[in-house]
Parts: structure tokens; sequence; C-alpha cells
């Protein structure tokens, strides 16, 4: 049996709330929907005089859901997934990429790189709307609010498929300027006696630099704890204070291979490894056969991979 709404709602009620609830604020949510903030409102009153319930407590600048709005969320996001999947069993969703798709990017990596992938996406499939959320750190994996979340690193979470879209490397590397007055890290150890810019994101042990030398048995990890009197949880701050010669850095490569390029940054302690930030794209396992999903995350790999470069 196909999944029902909740009775008096139609599907088209689930999606008006799913894109209410997550927006914040009735006039967010207007913006979204490309209605006027009265029509949200009108609609919201028709769904709470249907059900017999409050659903949303509003205020002059926020809302909020009530118990029964919040467990109306979890079940219109489940139940619109469960739509989805049934269209695609019966062959109702077809081969063409279209409807609402919902991606996630961390902040920088989501401007300089998903964002202009995503505009020749939608010009492809102009079927397709495209919500796009940059934040510091990603959501939870449990999250329903995402499609696709665009991540450094293979998750560990089993329940969820993580695509291999880029290769991708994270490197120290300082300004010129910085180590003709500070001299060169030789070995590992030497970090502790440099200015180390630290960034907090996610959940790595901050502070905490990981390198490694040789490979298979052969390999020593070196764990440092650096110091520093910059910190920030924005990796292009970071980047910019390196490239003003105020200390050393590690950051992705793709943020930083322009400038290795260029000589503004050099690389330090080339000859050894810190740990590996491959690109992926996580997306649970029942969007797997959404053909938006699937053309977006092969868009990304085929797209991605020669954008992302930098140094041998």
């Amino acid at each position: 049996m196909s999944p029902r709404p909740p009775h008096g709602l139609a599907p088209t009620d689930l999606a008006f709330f799913s894109v209410l609830g997550g927006a914040g604020s009735l006039s967010a949510a207007a913006r979204e929907l490309g209605v006027t903030t009265p029509a949200v409102s009108k609609h919201l009153a028709q769904m709470e005089a249907r059900i017999g319930l409050p659903l949303v407590l509003r205020s002059t600048r926020r809302m909020s859901l009530t118990p029964e709005g919040e467990l109306l969320l979890g079940h219109a996001r489940r139940i619109l997934g469960e739509i989805d999947d049934v269209a695609r069993l019966l062959g109702t969703a077809g081969a063409t990429p279209q409807g609402l798709l919902r991606v996630n990017a961390t902040l920088g990596f989501g401007r300089s790189h998903v964002a202009p992938l995503i505009a020749r996406f939608v010009r492809q499939h102009p079927q397709v709307d495209i919500q796009l959320q940059l934040s510091v750190n990603p959501p939870p994996l449990t999250d329903d609010a995402f499609d696709v979340c665009i991540r450094f690193g293979a998750p560990p979470d089993a329940r969820v498929i993580a695509r291999p879209i880029a290769a991708n490397r994270r490197l120290l590397c300082a300004a010129p300027a910085y180590l003709a007055r500070h001299g060169e890290p030789k070995v590992p150890e030497d970090l502790t006696r440099h200015n180390c810019i630290g960034i907090r994101q996610g959940e790595e042990a901050y502070g905490v630099w990981r390198l490694s030398s040789g490979r298979g048995r052969n390999a020593t990890t070196h764990t440092v704890k650096t110091r520093g009197n910059l910190t920030t949880n924005d990796g292009e701050i970071a980047v910019a204070w390196a490239l003003d010669g105020l200390g050393i850095v590690m950051r992705a490569e793709w943020d930083i291979a322009r400038h290795l390029a260029s000589g503004r940054l050099v690389q330090v302690l080339p000859q050894h490894h810190t740990p590996d930030a491959d690109i992926h794209a996580v997306y649970p396992q029942r969007h797997q056969l959404a053909a938006r999903v699937r053309a977006f995350v092969d868009f990304l790999a085929q797209e991605m991979r020669p954008a992302i470069s930098g140094p041998g």
C-alpha cells in the first residue's frame, strides 16, 4: 500500500510544511516557495484548522514548531520520501531528473566549487530545483534535511552511501616571508616552535596535527600539539592569515593549490603526509534510485575531478 498523509492533509500540504519547517520563519518560507507571506500564513492556518491542533508558535521575527508540528515535520519528510520511492518503482518519475534537490556543503568549498557547478547543472537539467545550504560543520548523517551532502573524508556511517568525487590532500604551507623570518621546519617536531594557525572545524581534534612518513610497515606517524596566536572556524580567513606571513596553516589542497602554484605560499615538510581529505558525495541509501540525485552526483564526479588539482 502506498504511503498516505495524515488525515485531512494532502501531499501538497506535507511538501509545504516540510519547506516551512526548514525555513525558520513565515517570510523565509514564502521566499523559498515563491509566494507572499500572507499566503503562507493562510495555508498554515488552513492546515491547523483541518487537523484541529496548532503546528507553529508565531512571534514577531521567528517561529518555532509545537510538539505536534515537530511530529508532523518528521512524518512529512518520511512520507514525501516514500512517495518518491513509490513513484520511481512504478516508473512514473521517469529517467528525467526533476523535483527538489537539497544540497549541503561547507562554506568555502561550497562557494568556490559547489555553487558554480550547481549553476551549470541546472542549465542542463532545468526541471530540478536546487536548495544549497552552506554550513561551517556538516549536518548529522541522521538529519533528513538534505538529499546530498558534500563532505571531506568518507563518513563512518554504513547507512549512507559515500561516493568518491575527487582526491584531495591536506597540506602544510606558509608564506615565503614567514619562513624567511622564522626558518623552515625540517622535522614535524619543529612545528612546536612555530606559529601554527588553528582552524576549528568539524569533529577533528583541535590543535593536533598528524604527519606520517614512509609507507606500509615502514610508516611512522608523528602527532604534534601545535601552538599559535591565531584561530578561526573559517578556512578562508586562515589562508589569508598565512598569505600575510602570520604563520603555518594546514589546509585542503583545493583551497591553496593556486597559491602554491603562484609562489605566494610554499609547502612545508613536503616529504611528510597529512591525513587525506578526499571529497565524497554522501546521500541516504533510499535516494540512490532518484534520477535527480544520480544525475547530480554523476555530474559532480565528472566535473570536479579535473577542477581539484594541485602540485604533485
